[in-house]
């Protein structure tokens, strides 16, 4: 389990657990600024003492190999996975290295200090001043607070007013300064993973250009390099995107704080001073404590906690509830108390004082006080939408209509569902074609309507249906094999899952899956590959039923869900499936080639690198290019896109696995140079190590074929595989449905080869 999520709700209740969690975060932060200073003075040991480079590379590589980012959620994502491997991957680099004695190392200033550096000193020290501040202001209001409980209820009420005021002021500014530092911890955990290994992987490219000996290790080493290239842009794609909906309800929580206080049917929680009486002649004392309240057991939970005290948590106790009744202040001189009759001490009354008038009225109500008072406590989560959309024929007819004019009218325009319509357009057309029921303008000949409007209310139209097309019954159990399984076991757990779905979302999602893999089809005209389309296309088909922050860092499984529906369609929404098998605990973290071939990968021999193989320093731009009365109509659509084009539209659809790179093109018109590759059929989780000269295989399978010649030795592990030498002839070469393999016939044997073993003629 990694780092809990800090949700901004949590500010409000400013419970022991969620200082724990700050805590948490405070203490990986820490984690992170030692590491990066360690880093950093290693590396100039590595530039000033060339005479003792062996055991300053060995300690520096050490350093690399034993740090791990922590991250958010309970699960990562592949591309996360890749993420945190890379330090390991990069550690085990420099070892191999370090064999051959003859290093250079010049230049790492710029490519590797100086980013990680400014970092620290921007980031992890922005993090340290705000933390000073957030406990500075921590300390003010509960001061302040307890100053006010204590004052007598008999002063005048113009007194009270302007100390309730005060209070009030103080408790909205410590409330906002801690919605602000729990927003930047997190968004400082998200930046470090792509700050930190992007200047990494800029030193490597420096490294490689140095190293005659081993050009031939860092050549192997591209297709991982690629591969994590492509894992930093996805992450920081996801990060831009995520931050936006963060920010967004941050802004939503800061306005109606009370609509997000954690509550539940089951309990309620916040923070009660109860009083404590003593032997005569010491009276009584008031000790803050953090209760919950069991609802149906009527049990009261408390836990002392002092937050200045260093946030030591003190022993549960817990009393059993029989009634609560309201203590005015003619018997008690303080406000807000509340007299608790305990069934487990009769004749004992627990005298309570509660934090302020409106958390008097939520405590009144949690514990069914006898005094009525209507204080709404669920959040209602509504949307406005202002069309009535509905999985009926006309919304059907509508869609089939949009579809049929989209690849008849735009299915090569760049940014296809990226580039947005304006509004009022939108509205009005969906206005049209949904409230009014005008089913017979067809939109494939209509010119009043362009493309970009009819895929912006298409969207617009899924997004405003009562509940999502995936529904939020089955939305967890959707993001689950995103988070953990291989890539066939994801295939079938999804393929379960959508025979769950009513018939008429099946129905309307299978049309639109079909619809977007033959737009993904024509990603080589119109840049959207399946990855743009599921960052498009998972906040719109899926969403949970409540905002959270946890939910937000899901976004990224939702593309995932949606990668897969897409690339597979034919064979989920073909036929329903035989069995449904649970997905396996622990994730597998890569395709056969790299578990099964590294050691022979580490064995080969050295060779010359060419270092524009890959420019790291990779311009994206932003897809917003619409006029300014034009709006997003997607959460998640203003994401800067990935840079990337994919497989030939005549390639079958089943074939196109991954993103494809070019050398000139990307989305803003700014190049990413990277080697293309193509995989054989699979999902995004497949290995990227095909020789860019592998080129394009034929449709037909086993017809025809290809021929490759064997560029490495290997050695056979199973029975399915070939066991061949360099410069072995294959014949009748054709993708595998394992990824990372291809299948051909070696002295009248056919089996297996690794993808990346060979180069096709």
């Amino acid at each position: 389990m990694g780092l809990h999520p800090l949700e901004f709700s949590e500010c409000y209740l400013d419970s022991p657990s969620f200082r724990d969690k700050i805590k948490a975060h405070e203490a990986e932060l820490d984690k992170t600024n030692r590491f990066i200073k360690e880093l950093y003075k290693d590396g100039k040991a590595l530039i000033n003492a060339t005479k003792q480079l062996g055991m300053a590379q060995r300690k520096f590589a050490q350093c690399l190999g034993e740090f791990h980012f922590e991250y958010i959620g309970d699960a990562k994502t592949d591309d996360e996975k890749c993420i945190d491997e890379s330090l390991q991957e990069f550690s085990s680099f420099l070892k191999n290295l370090e064999d051959q004695r003859e290093i250079m190392m010049r230049n790492i200033t710029e490519t590797l200090m100086k980013p990680l550096e400014k970092f620290r000193k921007e980031q992890l020290g922005t993090a340290r001043v705000e933390r000073k501040k957030y406990e500075k202001e921590t300390e003010k209001y509960y001061s302040s607070l307890e100053k006010l409980l204590n004052m007598s209820a008999k002063k005048k009420e113009p007194q009270l007013q302007e100390a309730d005021g005060q209070v009030e002021t103080m408790r909205k500014h410590f409330q906002d300064e801690s919605l602000d530092y729990v927003c930047k911890l997190q968004e400082i955990q998200e930046r470090k993973k792509f700050e930190c290994v992007e200047p990494m992987l800029a030193f490597f490219q420096t490294v490689f250009t140095f190293y005659h000996q081993g050009f031939e290790l860092a050549k192997d080493f591209d297709h991982y390099k690629t591969e994590l290239q492509i894992n930093i842009q996805n992450t920081r794609s996801r990060f831009e995107g995520a931050r936006s909906e963060v920010y967004e309800l941050m802004k939503r929580i800061r306005e109606a704080p009370q609509e997000y206080r954690q509550t539940s049917p089951i309990s309620s929680e916040g923070y009660l001073y109860v009083q404590e009486k003593r032997p005569p002649p010491f009276g009584s004392s008031w000790v803050k404590r953090y209760c919950t309240f069991v609802k149906e057991q009527k049990i009261l939970h408390m836990v002392t906690f002092d937050h200045r005290s260093g946030g030591k948590i003190g022993e549960t106790e817990s009393v059993t509830l029989k009634s609560c009744v309201r203590k005015t202040t003619d018997m008690l001189d303080r406000r807000f108390c509340l007299d608790l009759d305990i069934t487990d001490r009769p004749g004992t009354v627990l005298t309570v004082q509660t934090l302020s008038e409106d958390d008097h009225k939520f405590w009144m109500q949690a514990m069914g006080g006898k005094e009525p008072i209507g204080h709404y406590l669920g959040r209602i989560y509504s949307k406005e939408r202002g069309i009535d959309a509905q999985l009926d024929d006309v919304g059907l007819d509508f869609l089939k209509n949009s579809i049929s004019a989209i690849e008849t009218r735009g299915i090569n325009d760049q940014g296809l569902y990226r580039v947005v319509g304006v509004s009022s357009k939108v509205q009005k057309l969906l206005s049209l074609m949904i409230d009014e029921k005008n089913s017979e303008m067809d939109l494939s000949t209509s010119e009043d309507w362009d493309v970009k409007t009819i895929t912006s209310s298409l969207k617009l139209y899924l997004r405003s249906l009562p509940e999502p097309l995936m529904t939020y019954g089955l939305y967890k159990e959707f993001i689950s094999p995103a988070k953990v399984g291989n890539p066939e076991s994801r295939v079938q757990a999804v393929h379960g899952l959508v025979h769950k779905l009513p018939e008429r979302n099946r129905q309307v999602l299978g049309l639109l899956m079909k619809h977007l893999n033959n737009v993904a089809a024509h990603s080589k005209h119109n840049l959207m590959t399946v990855a743009n389309l599921g960052v498009v296309f998972g906040p719109t088909l899926m969403r949970p039923q409540e905002e959270t922050v946890a939910a937000i860092m899901d976004l990224k499984f939702q593309n995932i869900v949606v990668e897969i529906l897409i690339e597979k369609h034919q064979k989920i929404f073909s036929d329903a499936p035989e069995s449904c098998p649970s997905p396996p605990a622990a994730p597998v973290l890569f395709a056969p080639t790299r578990q099964s071939k590294k050691q022979s990968r580490h064995s080969r021999p050295l060779a010359v690198y060419n270092p524009q193989a890959l420019d790291i320093q990779t311009a994206v731009g932003d897809c917003s290019n619409s006029p300014t009365d034009e709006v997003s109509m997607g959460s998640n659509e203003s994401v800067s896109s990935q840079t990337s084009t994919a497989s030939a539209p005549d390639s079958p659809p089943a074939k196109t696995d991954h993103t494809l790179l070019s050398d000139s093109l990307s989305w803003s018109g700014m190049g990413l140079a990277a080697a293309a590759w193509n995989n054989c059929e699979g999902t995004g989780d497949t290995e990227h190590g095909a020789s860019p000269t592998h080129g394009e295989l034929p449709e037909d399978g086993v017809s025809g074929g290809r021929k490759a010649e064997a560029v490495y030795p290997c050695e056979a592990e199973h029975d399915s595989e070939l066991s061949f030498q360099v410069g072995a002839i294959f014949s009748a070469v054709t993708p595998s449905r394992e990824p990372g393999w291809l299948e051909g016939e070696l002295e009248g044997k056919r089996g297996l080869i690794p993808e990346n073993y060979v180069k096709m003629l």
